[in-house]
């Protein structure tokens, strides 16, 4: 029986040690390993040397050097962190070489557009075989906003055989770069843990921030906010758990520090494993995602499907997603946050689990392999 051509799926997130630090990276494993129901899969990931792993079944992993430091953080004009990245470049273009000669494959999906899809579009025009990009909104909205950067993004996008983005507005946004077809595609998780206790609804409430400590994903904005709250706010929370890591970590334990010296109930949490993040969902009553930047992140539909109500930003397609079931800030900054937060843990009625159910059912991984594998 012929075994079939293999999917390659190129990345700059997967997870390495499983800690909770890969962000996008454990989505990227689910979709590998859902895929790997049909067809082989080889993953380009990037480890702490270039390496072949052998994971889940069908799973092989081909990791290119890289530094601990995620690419975005790395400053292009300090000569060590250019050679940083001139050496995963080179690293990661040669794993994907690798990945594509070690069998025959089918198709190579670049998650995501740079550098992801610049090392899939010269494989692919090496090899013959169509490349697909997945666009996530720092390729677009940060990436895209550098000119020279903006035209290398177009030749990528451009060439490729599909492109897809995981947000609404930000498939709006990638046709106006690559004037091309753009297919909205969402990013999501398999979760593993069902809510066996409704979120309350009424107060105190326990509250929840899990993500990067980046500024995008405003961690800094929602400390302000919680300083902003006053002592009949703090009265009705039982307390903010704070999760995570990154850039801006120096930051986040002074600004804690602070809010602990003044007796509000704040506690701090590193990265969360997938079971940890989970089971901090499903204890937290609201959510709080006070994003700058962003499409549609991965805990929100994680929340979805654990019925956790969220507190969100105005940003990406958070309020048309919204849809009633939540609360979202009139702006971003940290006022309008502080504002949506008090609204918020005022006595509510029960959440629409009927609503939030349908919604959940929006974001299903097997839909999305289903649409990957489709050619």
């Amino acid at each position: 029986m012929n075994t079939p051509a293999s999917i390659v799926l190129v990345t700059t997130s997967y997870p390495i040690v499983g800690d909770g630090s890969e962000a996008a990276g454990s989505f990227v494993q689910d979709l590998a390993e859902e895929l790997a129901r049909t067809l082989p899969v080889r993953v380009v990931a990037p480890g702490a040397e270039a390496t072949i792993e052998v994971q889940a079944e069908g799973v092989t992993v081909h990791r290119y050097a890289a530094p601990a430091r995620p690419l975005s953080t790395l400053r292009p004009w300090h000569p060590l962190d250019a050679l940083a990245i001139a050496r995963v470049m080179a690293s990661g273009l040669a794993a994907t070489r690798e990945a594509v000669k070690a069998a025959p494959a089918r198709r190579i999906v670049a998650l995501w557009a740079l550098p992801c899809g610049h090392w899939a579009r010269r494989v692919a025009a090496e090899s013959g075989i169509p490349y697909d990009v997945w666009t996530l909104g720092s390729d677009i909205w940060s990436l895209g906003r550098i000119p020279l950067v903006r035209r290398w993004l177009r030749r990528v996008l451009r060439d490729a055989d599909r492109c897809f983005s995981d947000g609404l507005k930000l498939a709006e946004d990638t046709r106006a770069i690559a004037g091309r077809a753009v297919e909205f595609l969402p990013s999501t998780r398999r979760i593993t843990r069902v809510r066996e206790t409704p979120a309350r609804s009424q107060p105190p409430y326990r509250l929840l921030f899990l993500g990067r400590w980046h500024p995008n994903k405003g961690v800094d904005l929602l400390l302000d906010a919680l300083k902003l709250l006053g002592d009949a706010d703090w009265q009705r929370i039982e307390s903010v758990t704070i999760a995570g890591g990154g850039p801006m970590q120096a930051l986040v334990h002074a600004r804690i520090a602070d809010l602990q010296a003044a007796g509000r109930p704040v506690v701090q949490r590193g990265y969360l494993a997938r079971a940890e993040a989970e089971d901090a969902i499903c204890n937290a009553d609201w959510l709080l995602i006070p994003s700058r930047i962003e499409s549609i992140p991965v805990v929100f539909s994680d929340a979805l499907k654990l019925e956790c109500p969220v507190i969100t930003t105005p940003v990406g397609d958070l309020p048309r997603l919204a849809r009633g079931l939540f609360r979202t800030a009139s702006s971003v900054d940290e006022r309008a946050y502080a504002a949506a937060i008090r609204l918020a843990i005022d006595a509510r009625s029960a959440c629409d689990r009927c609503l939030m159910k349908r919604l959940a059912a929006e974001f299903d991984i097997i839909n999305t392999a289903s649409q990957i594998a489709a050619r």
